[in-house]
């Protein structure tokens, strides 16, 4: 989540862009985080927190210290992109906990954590360090889940590599899955197809969930050529582009944030009916030569 640019903040308070850099140099406060092109980006609740403090006292130095007290507003995608910024695990751990105090889990990952990490540019440390956070912060949630509660299953096809912000989007979903009492199985698209008929037994997938965008057409479509011969019900479903929209599909889509994906799975996997009236048949994919 941006920040506001020195201009717009400065316009926002009433005073020169000169001024507002002054008061970050002698107070530190308000303190912005940097661009990938260098640009002071101000966090807009502290921007409103000093402005509200400087109608109340008229005096810069007595706003800024009332601003500070009481705090830099509720944590936000901007304040953790700052603490990722400044590889700070602490702060971030202590804004994530801020956040859950606030919000639930699943509003926490999709209006901050993510957020915060897709704020900076890739293949930039303080990305990795964002993104690795974010994993392992995932991660310790997902064993942490209840157990399956439903009796219907996912089943998750993930073109995703390591570091791209497109696997935190995977991972976001299937946690939120299993805290529905979804169960849930992610496997990478490299996996054999034929190894799938060994794996979904097991799970008996209402719905199947192509992720990512590394890998090709085709091999897509033998994996899901694969899993109809043994699912032939499972609904085929597109999480944030893995297939290209060039209206030849059938594929139906998700939307792009793992909560609206989670609200749309669980709507279609409570209604089954629905879906299943169109006949095993139906043509859910076209993808590529099988």
């Amino acid at each position: 989540m941006a920040g506001i640019r020195t201009n717009a903040a400065a316009s926002m308070l009433g005073v020169s862009p000169n001024t507002l850099r002054s008061w970050e140099r002698r107070y530190g406060f308000p303190r912005p985080r940097r661009s990938t092109g260098g640009h002071r980006q101000y966090a807009l609740n502290e921007i409103e927190s000093l402005r509200a403090a400087l109608g109340e006292t008229h005096n810069v130095s007595s706003a800024i210290a009332v601003a500070r007290e009481r705090g830099e507003g509720p944590s936000s995608g901007s304040r953790l992109a700052a603490a990722f910024a400044s590889f700070d695990e602490d702060k971030a751990n202590a804004l994530l906990e801020e956040s859950l105090a606030l919000r639930s889990v699943e509003r926490t990952v999709d209006e901050v954590l993510l957020d915060a990490v897709a704020a900076h540019a890739v293949s930039t440390p303080e990305y990795e360090f964002g993104w690795r956070h974010a994993s392992g912060w995932l991660s310790a949630l997902r064993r942490v889940a209840p157990p399956a509660t439903r009796p219907a299953g996912v089943l998750v096809l993930d073109a995703s590599w390591h570091l791209e912000l497109d696997m935190l989007y995977v991972q976001a979903l299937e946690l939120m899955l299993r805290r529905a009492g979804i169960r849930t199985l992610s496997l990478s698209t490299r996996i054999i197809p034929t190894g799938l008929a060994r794996a979904l037994p097991a799970l008996d997938p209402g719905a199947v969930v192509l992720a990512g965008r590394s890998v090709s057409l085709d091999a897509l479509g033998r994996l899901v050529y694969s899993v109809r011969a043994v699912a032939r019900h499972a609904v085929i479903y597109d999480y944030r582009g893995a297939v290209p929209d060039t209206g030849a599909s059938a594929v139906r889509r998700l939307g792009s944030s793992p909560l609206a994906a989670c609200e749309a799975l669980l709507d279609r996997l409570d209604k089954p009916e629905a879906y299943r009236a169109a006949g095993p048949g139906h043509p859910l994919l076209v993808l590529g030569a099988h």
